[in-house]
């Protein structure tokens, strides 16, 4: 049941025209929850607590409307004095094992549900838990717990999601519209595996409909924004941003850790050093931005500490460990990491899911140049060199790989494509063109 308040006593005054009370009339709460206007909600309810008028359910109600607001550290201090109180509510546990969880504290989240009564609620929390805990055993059991509900099946999919099986995910999300197309918001869902998979204008048409009815969803206006950073460039996705920020109230805060991140990328980096860090063990790919950042910089230690201990669990974040263990095993002549890019760009590069897309074939391409393979070299960069024409380190091992086969004339082509004066700068792009120039290709040329 909603929190119900009286109106306000009399002042003694005439009483005023209809038109007049309802324009003089406090808010209900139920207003507030039904707009989703949780700051409205907290705002009224700690009003009502300044009258002396507050009863637990205004508690109650204080602690929901602050996580559903995003603030979660606020909602897990609320919960957690009804939690100390004789005869609390027993959804209480339940609700504070869920702040826990967002909060990324896991175990204390794990002791709090074993204190709640059972329910789908802490069925799905303890699928999660299972899942953070990499717990396959305990996984399974309680997936085969989940029913036929659509709370159940939302939280099916979402593990489907972090696991990276996102077609099985897209099929309950559309299993789930075809029955509840009021649903909107599950288009948001539906458009985040397209992102994933790489397919940014599907996932861009399927997220136009919600946009355009909630233009303020900091959740939608994110992901169209890195939609159109990967179909066209940071500059577009910024004032995506920007348009976000001057919808929202000054009270918005919530995605604001994931805004300030990926405004970071899409400003190409500017600002990395000063706004990654404290996200990291908060935005999952933080840690992962950073490491590039610091690759980009030439800053091999700094990177190669970020990572080293990270398990891979995503094409990405393989690849990155790949790169990493490449340039410290070059740098450092170290076989051992050498042997370790050359076994992480294989797995990404010979996987079901990756082995017929870009990455996936430059993965192969490296794994193989690793191997000093370098015709197989070039059966996978010549399979995606129109996405590259104008990349440099793309085209940089490319012509090495013509030189290294003995197609010099190419090779020279190739190097000659290269605008960076970095690379132009590098003994190994020096001499493998002098290389070149040396092949009877040229000495023909010049002698005629």
């Amino acid at each position: 049941m909603f929190l119900q308040r009286s109106k306000p006593a009399s002042s003694g005054q005439p009483p005023a025209s209809g038109k007049d009370r309802k324009k003089k009339r406090l808010p209900r709460l139920e207003e507030f929850l039904q707009s989703r206007d949780y700051v409205g909600a907290i705002t009224l309810l700690e009003f009502v607590r300044s009258t002396g008028k507050a009863s637990s359910d205004t508690d109650l109600w204080m602690a929901y409307c602050c996580f559903h607001s995003g603030d979660y550290q606020r909602a897990r201090t609320e919960y957690e004095v009804l939690a100390k109180q004789e005869g609390c509510h027993p959804d209480v546990a339940c609700n504070l094992a869920c702040c826990y969880f967002m909060l990324g504290m896991y175990a204390e989240a794990d002791a709090a549900t074993e204190k709640a009564a059972k329910s789908h609620l802490r069925n799905r929390l303890q699928f999660h838990l299972s899942h953070k805990f990499n717990d396959e055993k305990r996984l399974l059991a309680h997936h085969q717990s989940l029913q036929n509900v659509i709370e159940d099946q939302l939280s099916l999919a979402a593990i489907h999601y972090l696991r990276t099986h996102y077609q099985e995910a897209i099929d309950i999300y559309k299993k789930i519209l075809l029955d509840n197309r009021e649903m909107l918001a599950l288009n948001v869902y539906l458009a985040m595996c397209y992102h994933k998979m790489d397919y940014y204008d599907v996932s861009q048409e399927v997220l136009a409909g919600y946009v355009q009815n909630h233009p303020d969803s900091a959740i939608a206006t994110n992901l169209k924004a890195c939609n159109y950073y990967k179909l066209y460039n940071g500059k577009a996705a910024e004032a995506e941003l920007k348009v976000l920020k001057d919808l929202a109230s000054p009270s918005f805060t919530f995605a604001q850790d994931l805004l300030k991140h990926n405004m970071v990328i899409f400003r190409g980096g500017e600002g990395a050093l000063q706004a990654l860090p404290p996200l990291l063990g908060i935005v999952p790919e933080a840690r992962l931005n950073l490491a590039i950042y610091h690759l980009k910089h030439d800053n091999v230690e700094e990177a190669y500490a970020l990572i080293r201990e990270l398990e891979p669990s995503s094409p990405q974040e393989y690849i990155l460990k790949a790169v990493a263990n490449t340039v410290v095993g070059q740098e450092q002549g170290s076989p051992e990491n050498l042997k370790l890019a050359q076994q992480y760009f294989q797995l990404v590069g010979g996987s079901g899911s990756e082995c017929d897309t870009i990455p996936g074939r430059q993965c192969m391409a490296s794994c193989f140049f690793l191997l000093r393979q370098f015709e197989d070299v070039l059966v996978y960069l010549n399979s995606v060199k129109s996405y590259f024409f104008n990349d440099d380190v793309f085209n940089f091992n490319y012509a090495q790989a013509k030189a290294t086969t003995g197609n010099f004339q190419e090779a020279e082509e190739v190097f000659l494509l290269i605008g960076s004066e970095k690379i132009q700068s590098d003994y190994i792009y020096i001499s493998w063109l002098a290389r070149c120039c040396e092949s009877p290709w040229l000495r023909a040329s010049l002698s005629s």
